[in-house]
């Protein structure tokens, strides 16, 4: 099981799954097919909140399901043969469907954040933990 642990070296309350997850796989699929286990690892190294590598090969199964990716046996190194990834026509076309979804996401975070920062400047206060670190949203930028 791949699992990552956030920078300060706790886990991290936040999990990558259901479609956060989906969309990512379908990302890195976009420019090479890959092997589940170099998917697993991209997510690792990509910094993204924890995850089990078992709930990246059953997303895996049900994108195919859904017709949203391919697979194929690949033969071609010496060893077992293993299944390779690829994106369909379908899955680009979700794909880019999300991504201009999660960029109105982003907008509107943007937005309330702002709204938040404007406010404080004008006078209210933050209430701030004994450790200095700031609390709610506007600890989600750092």
């Amino acid at each position: 099981m791949v699992r990552r642990a956030d920078r300060g070296g706790e886990d991290t309350p936040f999990r990558l799954h259901g479609d956060l997850l989906t969309t990512t796989l379908l990302a890195f699929l976009r420019n090479w097919n890959a092997y589940g286990y170099q998917l697993a690892q991209q997510l690792s190294e990509a910094g993204l909140p924890a995850f089990d590598s078992g709930t990246v090969y059953r997303t895996l199964r049900q994108l195919e399901k859904t017709g949203l990716v391919s697979s194929f046996w690949d033969t071609s190194e010496s060893g077992p043969a293993r299944r390779m990834y690829s994106l369909t026509k379908a899955g680009d076309v979700f794909l880019s469907s999300w991504i201009d979804v999660l960029g109105r996401y982003q907008a509107v975070l943007q937005k309330t954040i702002e709204r938040m920062d404007s406010a404080n400047s004008f006078g209210s206060e933050v209430d701030v933990e004994d450790d200095d670190e700031p609390q709610g949203p506007r600890a989600l930028r750092r």
